[in-house]
């Protein structure tokens, strides 16, 4: 039987981490994320370090030799070019590392958390597409309380991303987290049994 790799995705601060820590809690299924592998591909002493490193300076490190990534967020999430060479960069080692993941996984359902999955062009590793929604007031609160970041800064970083729009007219399931937690996780037990 073919694995039913499970791509959850959605806006910066819609509620992926509430589903994703659902299905790895009550399901116990595995879950790849996107954003740890992220963070491997660019951990101290690695290739991808070091050319962040050269191209923005020193400044762009901890004292610890690591990532100040605060730093290269504010450079990101300004300028779109300065995004795109980040994201070519550190995007084929997240990819590889998915693609390892899921050929050493024994389990039948598999959970890829890609907050970038149309804008990394990862559609490929996943056979069905989720998508968790909520309103774009309610995204940009969450995510000023949660980043402790201003409406201006908030709104950038949702600017980034591609429109939640654009990604629920590619989805297979539009989980909707607009109302409550128990709301939300109802329709996360729906989708995994009736979607497949």
């Amino acid at each position: 039987m073919p694995k039913r790799i499970i791509g959850l995705t959605g806006g910066i601060a819609t509620g992926k981490t509430a589903v994703t820590n659902y299905l790895a809690s009550v399901y116990n299924l595995p879950i790849l994320d996107a954003d740890i592998y992220a963070r491997e591909a660019v951990s101290l002493g690695s290739p991808i370090l070091g050319a962040i490193a050269q191209r923005y300076g020193e400044q762009i490190l901890l004292p610890d030799g690591s990532l100040n990534r605060q730093k290269l967020g504010e450079i990101i999430f300004n300028r779109q070019d300065e995004r795109n060479w980040i994201d070519n960069l550190i995007h084929p080692d997240v990819r590889d590392r998915f693609l390892k993941a899921i050929a050493q996984s024994s389990s039948q359902i598999l959970v890829s958390v890609v907050p970038l999955l149309f804008e990394a062009g990862m559609t490929d590793l996943v056979t069905e597409i989720w998508v968790v929604r909520c309103s774009q007031e309610q995204q940009l609160q969450r995510l000023i309380q949660r980043n402790h970041l201003n409406r201006e800064q908030a709104q950038a970083r949702i600017n980034s991303q591609l429109s939640i729009e654009e990604k629920v007219a590619h989805a297979d399931v539009v989980l909707d987290n607009s109302s409550t937690l128990e709301v939300l996780l109802k329709q996360v037990d729906v989708a995994l049994k009736t979607h497949k």
